[in-house]
């Protein structure tokens, strides 16, 4: 037990210190690569290489490399996006940002095979049933990993609160920032763009967050044991193909409920995109100055991460309906706020409420949607979550590709319209599904097992 606990720690803290520089530096590439939009350039990038990376990689990269040594090469891949931005520019940063994204998925599959592996062995040696000693990895796993939004915001709001020269944000200024946004004006300049700290203090935040990255390689690298999984099961898989993993993506999309689920799974790229490039620099970044972002998003991140764990909790008494009914009133609710609101600093509180509840939202949309996949595509889980992976990534390619030449009243629109037909088609979703359950059971009686494919796919 000792043997593989300490396994798991290690692959936690390692993703804790890893995507505590991403997680960092990604709140900051709007606001501090605002010329030409390069910062959501960048993010667009690391994103439409992620839907590549998702389609074609992971399972050929763990067969061969094996689980230990695919998550030490994918997390390379992330400290060259922390050095590309040493030196900003559109030769540096865009092919850092599709390393990262090729890297991406991996990385996540890597992680995902050996908690899965790790859970399996114990469990056979233990006696106990590896469904639940899987669930129990992933939850120490996501307990340690969810802080990583906490403690990257941090620093880099307490790194970037040293500089000297705040200046004060004139009312023309203000009169910039929010839904109405004067970007892409005549004269091409982003809001908030002249409150930029010192290259000194850019850099060294720069420095703390590649230490971080490198210390995560370290710590993977000495700590983390290879593991394989059972040699039956090793000699019935086989290393598959581009074409093959290729195909069994598009095949999934015969499946009618896959297509309508592909809103809201976009939903989820649209709405995190919108927070993390529109957000932080036309209403924090503008109104407030860079040094407040990484607090703003604090709230984001522990509103989500503590949602997350209540919502998986209560889901199985209360149904995942009545759980994505009420991230949709959230939602609604902050996108009219956000079209309605001149954000001033003598509204200091709201840049703070609306990114919580925002984070109280997006628990229902990445828990429950993960759950939805798990439940529907018991049988097909692997193509499912490869499509997952890829509409999420397009939505947020979306939306961060068009974050540099639209106003953010219009941003909100497309994302206001897209939660729209996304609940729509889910509600049919989930009418199927009765009409299909009530069907079996007059058919055949099938006991109740709702909760626990729920409680499974969560992981």
């Amino acid at each position: 037990m000792e043997k593989y606990l300490k396994n798991i720690l290690v692959v936690s803290f390692g993703f804790l210190l890893l995507f505590t520089a991403y997680g960092g530096l990604q709140s900051l590439q709007s606001s501090l690569h605002s010329e030409e939009g390069l910062g959501v350039a960048s993010l667009s990038v690391i994103y439409g290489a992620l839907i590549l990376s998702s389609m074609f990689l992971p399972p050929i990269l763990i067969k061969k490399f094996g689980c230990k040594w695919t998550i030490v090469g994918s997390m390379c891949c992330y400290i060259t996006f922390s050095l590309g931005n040493f030196y900003a520019s559109w030769y540096t940063l865009i092919p850092t940002s599709m390393i990262l994204g090729l890297g991406g998925a991996p990385l996540w599959s890597a992680k995902c095979t050996y908690l899965t592996i790790a859970g399996n062995s114990y469990a056979q040696k233990a006696g106990k049933i590896g469904k639940d000693v899987i669930n129990q990895y992933f939850g120490i796993f996501f307990l340690i990993f969810q802080s990583s939004g906490v403690w990257g915001n941090l620093i880099s709001s307490l790194v970037f609160g040293q500089s000297p020269n705040r200046t004060e944000i004139s009312e023309a200024d203000l009169a910039c920032c929010g839904a109405y946004d004067c970007v892409n004006t005549q004269t091409g300049n982003d809001t908030g763009a002249s409150n930029k700290p010192s290259n000194t203090l850019i850099y060294t935040l720069l420095g703390i967050y590649t230490g971080s990255g490198v210390l995560a390689v370290l710590l993977v690298t000495i700590f983390l044991d290879q593991i394989t999984a059972n040699k039956d099961e090793s000699k019935e898989e086989k290393t598959p193909s581009f074409c093959s993993t290729f195909l069994a993506t598009l095949q999934h999309l015969k499946d009618g409920r896959q297509c309508l689920l592909i809103p809201l799974t976009m939903y989820s790229g649209f709405e995190q995109g919108f927070l993390a490039g529109d957000y932080t620099k036309s209403y924090v970044t503008c109104a407030l100055g860079i040094n407040f972002v990484g607090y703003v998003m604090i709230c984001f991140s522990a509103a989500n991460s503590l949602c997350s764990m209540l919502f998986g909790k209560i889901s199985q008494f209360t149904g995942r309906t009545v759980l994505f009914v009420l991230a949709t009133i959230i939602n609604l609710a902050c996108i009219i706020t956000l079209l309605l609101w001149k954000p001033r600093q003598e509204h200091f509180a709201v840049f703070f409420v609306l990114p919580a509840l925002w984070g109280v939202s997006d628990a229902v949309w990445q828990t429950q949607t993960n759950a939805l996949y798990g439940v529907l595509f018991e049988k097909h889980k692997e193509a499912a979550f490869a499509n997952y992976r890829l509409w999420e990534s397009l939505g947020f390619v979306i939306a961060f590709g068009y974050s540099t030449f639209l106003q953010v009243y219009i941003k909100l629109y497309i994302v206001l319209a897209v939660l729209l037909v996304a609940i729509v088609l889910y509600g049919i979703v989930e009418y199927l599904e009765y009409k299909t359950s009530q069907m079996s059971n007059t058919t055949n009686k099938e006991p109740i097992k709702f909760s626990q494919d729920v409680q499974q796919s969560k992981m």
